[in-house]
């Protein structure tokens, strides 16, 4: 198994990682254009009521639920016009990491790992700002606002958490408080017997829990049958 992973990394990096891609600046876009997104969005507010501020709290569970069904259904089962997102992740993302080699090598792996910068520009454009306008003309402003700084954030909450689960087992990173556990939840979803059906939230595994995809081994004492849910 662990020859056929690096046979695929190798193959992956020859094929797909330009030799011009920098691990670094890839990873600096992604969040530097998130934090200025959000920074700018706050900067909108004004005079915040309180009434206005669970606006936070609700984008922050519509867009684990979003993450769930994103995940749960394009990402890892074909959809017409949606084939190039199911390559990337089932058939690259998790052939490049394994239970066993969940852990990048290197920078230049950061693009099996982090969503392309493009995807920052359909994000914004296709969620962020057609939410969040009519969210500010049936409601108010600030409400507008607080929905897209709060879906930016979360996107970005994602993109961390998700690159945190894939650093060495023994960086500090993958040791903060709550990564570790967060960790084994996703490396749960990178068994094949299991990526399909369980574990589907890559931050916070509410949805898992309502939805009834969250596996849990130490329930069951056994590996679960893999049947569609």
């Amino acid at each position: 198994m662990n020859d056929q992973v690096s046979q695929f990394r190798d193959d992956y990096r020859r094929r797909l990682i330009g030799p011009r891609y920098s691990g670094i600046a890839h990873f600096c876009f992604t969040s530097g254009a998130c934090l200025a997104a959000v920074a700018f969005c706050a900067s909108r507010l004004h005079q915040v009521q309180w009434w206005e501020w669970l606006t936070v709290p609700v984008t922050f569970l519509f867009a684990n639920l979003v993450e769930h069904a994103g995940h749960r259904g394009p990402m890892h089962h074909p959809r017409r016009g949606l084939g190039l997102i199911f390559e990337r992740h089932t058939r690259q993302h998790h052939r490049f990491f394994t239970p066993e080699r969940m852990e990048f090598e290197n920078a230049r792996d950061f693009k099996a790992v982090l969503f392309p910068p493009v995807l920052l520009l359909f994000f914004f454009g296709c969620f962020a700002v057609p939410v969040g306008i009519p969210l500010a003309l049936l409601t108010t402003a600030n409400i507008g606002w607080l929905f897209a700084a709060t879906s930016i954030g979360y996107f970005l909450n994602y993109e961390w958490l998700h690159f945190a689960y894939h650093t060495p087992e023994q960086s500090w990173i993958a040791r903060l408080p709550g990564v570790a556990w967060l960790r084994r939840h996703h490396t749960l979803h990178h068994d094949h017997t299991l990526m399909s059906h369980y574990n589907f939230n890559i931050s916070y595994p509410i949805a898992d829990y309502l939805r009834g995809t969250l596996y849990r081994p130490q329930a069951s004492g056994a590996k679960a049958p893999a049947t569609d849910m």
